[in-house]
């Protein structure tokens, strides 16, 4: 593994333990065994390296959404998957998502906005998902994609809290109860 990345994974790892203010650039160093003349080889700041673990995760979501929304396939297929990417990326990548879930405030006012407008363009997408479903017929028709995305939004990001991929639910298992509920909701239905 580069040093770079090496650096990065180190720092996830304290910044998701002390948090990144409590975290300094001795811890990160002392942690890899390295001078801070390394660190700061590849980081001008703390910041920056912040700033980069952001960047990272969230272009990695938005691209796979990408793939996701530009696959065939119905819209709920299509909202059933992005659940999916947001559960299983919890499960594989937990400390990288509390970090940026968590440490986002630590950021300069230009990167933070600039992370933001990347945040909000998953969002947008996910209302695309559910506009077209409204259109098709696919969701019912007075569906408010706005809200509906955000409450998507909020019950699978709120899973990096208490989300454990060792413990009693698999990230799939997870994601399908998620998806039940968003598109089948919590009612009983009375077949006749």
């Amino acid at each position: 593994m580069a040093m770079k990345d090496r650096i990065k994974e180190r720092s996830i790892g304290l910044f998701e333990r002390k948090g990144f203010s409590e975290t300094s650039i001795q811890d990160i160093v002392e942690a890899l065994n390295v001078t801070k003349g390394t660190f700061y080889y590849y980081y001008s700041s703390k910041e920056q390296l912040l700033m980069e673990i952001h960047k990272e995760y969230i272009d990695d979501l938005l691209q796979r959404q990408r793939r996701i929304i530009d696959s065939g396939g119905s819209q709920k297929d299509k909202l059933k998957s992005v659940i999916h990417l947001l559960i299983s990326d919890i499960a594989r990548n937990g400390d990288s998502g509390k970090v940026f879930f968590r440490e986002m405030r630590h950021l300069t006012e230009d990167n933070a906005t600039d992370i933001k407008k990347r945040r909000e363009q998953f969002r947008h997408n996910i209302e695309e998902i559910l506009r077209h479903g409204a259109e098709s017929g696919e969701f019912r028709k007075q569906l408010r994609p706005d809200i509906t995305a955000l409450a998507v939004l909020g019950i699978t990001n709120w899973t990096y809290q208490w989300f454990n991929a060792k413990g009693e639910l698999t990230a799939d298992e997870l994601a399908e109860i998620y998806s039940s509920i968003v598109l089948d909701g919590i009612h009983t239905r009375n077949e006749e």
